[in-house]
């Protein structure tokens, strides 16, 4: 069994040019937020620059008000030779209001060399573990 580096985490505060005219996060926004998320576990764990192939799905749970903080985790959860999936979670919270789970997406990330083609990934850096 392979472990991947430990997860990424992001904190971002949801300001009113974030908003919808609701005054909650706009979907756009929290979708380019965790693509950001992706992008740095995904570039973490493959040691190389990668790039966004495809959202194979994403769920917008419940309205995030402004003045909420979101927190944002990714994590690699499958490598292949060039591409790998980073599942993303969000929770938000504020002050006096505990943290509520809010979305949550699965990212397919491709490696890619300087030309923007499909790369291997050299796992070398990896920590290996025998089942």
């Amino acid at each position: 069994m392979t472990t991947f580096p430990a997860s990424t985490e992001l904190h971002e505060l949801v300001l009113p040019a974030h908003a919808n005219h609701h005054g909650t996060l706009f979907a756009g926004q929290a979708l380019q937020l965790m693509a950001k998320a992706a992008f740095l576990a995904g570039r973490s764990a493959a040691q190389a620059e990668v790039v966004m192939a495809g959202v194979t799905g994403t769920d917008f749970l419940c309205p995030v008000p402004v003045g909420h903080r979101l927190s944002l985790r990714a994590r690699v959860s499958r490598m292949r030779r060039s591409s790998m999936t980073v599942c993303v979670t969000a929770s938000a919270d504020r002050p006096g209001v505990p943290a509520k789970e809010v979305l949550k997406g699965v990212f397919e990330m491709v490696a890619v060399d300087v030309n923007g083609r499909p790369a291997r990934i050299n796992r070398s850096h990896l920590n290996k573990e025998n089942a």
